[in-house]
């Protein structure tokens, strides 16, 4: 696979992977699309998780939505 960058764009991704101890772009690119890949499987997981609450019928009450969401946003 390949992507087609700017020379900007190399250098900026050349001195993100340097700074993260990386040997070079390629590296950290490859290390950002396995991330990518797995926060995507976590995310189908959860919704798949979520739509099996909702077939059983399994829901919370608005009110109660908003009280985890405040604190959420709390923390």
């Amino acid at each position: 696979m390949e992507n087609q960058f700017t020379q900007q764009q190399e250098a900026q991704l050349a001195q993100i992977a340097l700074r993260g101890g990386k040997t070079d772009a390629g590296e950290l690119l490859k290390d950002a699309a396995l991330r990518l890949l797995d926060q995507e499987a976590h995310f189908r997981s959860a919704v798949a998780e979520g739509k099996a609450y909702a077939d059983r019928g399994e829901f919370i009450e608005e009110e109660e939505m908003d009280a985890r969401f405040e604190e959420m946003l709390r923390s």
